[in-house]
């Protein structure tokens, strides 16, 4: 059977912005929660005012994370169909929330767009939310630039800890993508304007200070995580942390209402939230824990994202953010498409739309390792095929065989044209697994293994590597943080997100390769270890055509193309 012809949907924005948005005291009102709760940002989002909240009885919510193959470059619509599962939910009279990461201005205005879902799948408002929402990404940013600034102003005033200005660590962050800003030199111009050395700048999303205030618990563990960020060595080669900067409390007041969980609402007027953001092929890739808590005790049914697939969001979720946070996933959805698969079967991108069978089975292996590596952790697993107007019954078919044939359960997806309507057969399927299967929720591997033992199982088993090879860097970077005692924490790998391996090219379910550790940092105040492999860059470059060339205010002032 042939696709069907492709129908006429508005774009995101012109969908969002046409939407019947409502009052957000009304939505905070469907989970219990009251006006006096909610710090008002206009009529429209709130940030939720933790204090008044804690001490609610509470219910005992079933997680639902939202994981997917590997990526293409336009995504393979794991927030839309996250979306589109919890207003299915809802349509079901499900007590459900939604809990999303903010979007990066950086990817915005670059390649990929917005991210608050898509089509009919969508939380709002959009607008808002891609741009600068609650001001939490200028928190972010002004805490971490203002350790940055209080390091060299230390060096400068003496260097009274002795820092080594050739072993300073800690960079500048800014929430956009800027090649240039990936090496550069700073304190030129003599003596007054402080000590010359070299710098670099990171996106906010790739910054530790992000990555803490996702996995903080309270806003004294976010001060006490602040102050053991380490931000470079002393001329004995010690870590210097930024507490003896006396840097935390004044980073803290920066962050304390940014620390606040932002409220907004789906398409279908379901509560949504949206809070924290860290990029998942080099930091952690899932909303704060305090979000996901809260709600976990607000609904019955949580449904969350972690970003990319799930060699890297997803395996992040498990042994990062469940470790620090006591969760325990009771169900995983697996989003993969036909055209995801034939991209991962080796068709460019601008040869996506079109039959191409022998394509889409070659990347059907890259599914099977994603379902392996998610049963590896002892969650049961749904396959969501996220439908595309130019798919084909044969391609579908395809797929669903191929899962029957594994004994996974599948279903079509077609939220972004119809919302939560187009998820109903999802919901059934994660609620009746939910029912009938219980997770048993296993780490992938203990805290006290040795660094290389915690890499090598994510690579071996995560990647399906046969090794790993470390440079000499690296090496000398694992034996600095086993000798000051850091080697107990959890790894995050910074790689990839196109490929299995560390080079994006390498596409479907590769074999008999190795990943290179090129290097290793200590994000102490975070608790984990950064792993970077490959060419993989904490300051990513705009594309030759930027998504920003499209966007700009029509003659009323409304935005336009931002998608």
């Amino acid at each position: 059977m042939s696709a069907a012809p492709i129908k006429k949907i508005p774009s995101d924005i012109e969908i969002a912005q046409n939407a019947d948005i409502k009052p957000i005291v009304e939505i905070a009102n469907q989970v219990g929660l009251r006006e006096s709760d909610l710090e008002l940002y206009g009529h429209y989002k709130a940030k939720i005012s933790l204090e008044n909240v804690k001490e609610k009885a509470g219910k005992k919510g079933r997680l639902i994370l939202v994981t997917a193959i590997s990526a293409t470059p336009a995504g393979v619509g794991k927030s839309t169909v996250s979306v589109g599962l919890a207003q299915a939910l809802m349509r079901q009279s499900k007590s459900a929330m939604l809990c999303l990461r903010e979007p990066s201005l950086g990817p915005c205005m670059g390649i990929k767009g917005g991210a608050a879902g898509g089509g009919y799948s969508q939380v709002i408002p959009m607008e808002d939310i891609n741009l600068h929402f609650t001001g939490d990404m200028h928190a972010i940013t002004t805490a971490h630039n203002l350790l940055s600034a209080m390091v060299d102003n230390s060096v400068h005033q003496g260097n009274p800890l002795n820092l080594d200005p050739r072993r300073i660590i800690w960079p500048r962050a800014v929430d956009m993508n800027d090649r240039s800003l990936r090496a550069i030199v700073i304190g030129l111009g003599g003596p007054l304007n402080g000590v010359a050395r070299e710098d670099r700048f990171i996106i906010t999303v790739a910054s530790e200070a992000m990555a803490i205030l996702c996995l903080a618990s309270s806003l004294k563990d976010l001060e006490h995580r602040l102050g053991r960020i380490i931000v470079g060595y002393n001329f004995n080669r010690e870590p210097v942390p930024a507490k003896d900067l006396h840097a935390p409390g004044a980073m803290a007041a920066l962050l304390r209402e940014a620390f606040k969980p932002n409220l907004v609402q789906t398409l279908e007027g379901g509560p949504a939230l949206v809070h924290g953001g860290p990029f998942a092929n080099i930091a952690h890739g899932c909303n704060s824990l305090v979000s996901t808590r809260l709600a976990l005790k607000l609904s019955d049914y949580v449904v969350t994202e972690a970003g990319f697939g799930a060699d890297l969001g997803a395996e992040k979720f498990f042994n990062i953010k469940c470790r620090y946070g006591n969760l325990e996933p009771a169900c995983v959805v697996l989003v993969t498409s036909a055209q995801a698969l034939k991209f991962q079967g080796g068709v460019q991108m601008e040869n996506l739309i079109g039959e191409n069978h022998e394509a889409l089975a070659t990347g059907l292996e890259n599914l099977d390792k994603h379902i392996e590596n998610i049963q590896m952790h002892g969650v049961p697993v749904v396959v969501a095929i996220n439908y595309f107007l130019s798919d084909t019954r044969a391609e579908i078919d395809l797929i669903k065989d191929h899962c029957e044939k594994l004994e996974i359960p599948s279903t079509v997806t077609e939220v972004w044209e119809k919302g939560g309507e187009g998820g109903l057969e999802l919901a059934d399927q994660v609620c009746s697994i939910i029912e009938k299967h219980n997770s048993n929720f296993k780490f992938l591997y203990d805290v006290e293994e040795s660094v290389t033992s915690k890499i090598e199982k994510i690579a071996c088993c995560i990647y399906g590597a046969d090794g790993v090879e470390y440079t000499t860097a690296a090496r000398r970077n694992i034996q600095s943080i086993e000798k000051f005692g850091m080697g107990n924490l959890p790894v995050c790998m910074a790689k990839t997100q196109f490929s299995l391996t560390d080079n994006q090219a390498i596409l479907g379910r590769p074999r008999g390769f190795k990943i290179t550790v090129r290097e290793v940092r200590p994000s102490a105040g975070a608790g984990f270890l950064v792993v970077f492999t490959g060419d993989i860059m904490t300051m990513p470059g705009l594309p030759k055509k930027p998504a920003a060339e499209n966007i700009g205010l029509d003659k009323g002032g409304k935005i336009y193309g931002l998608f």
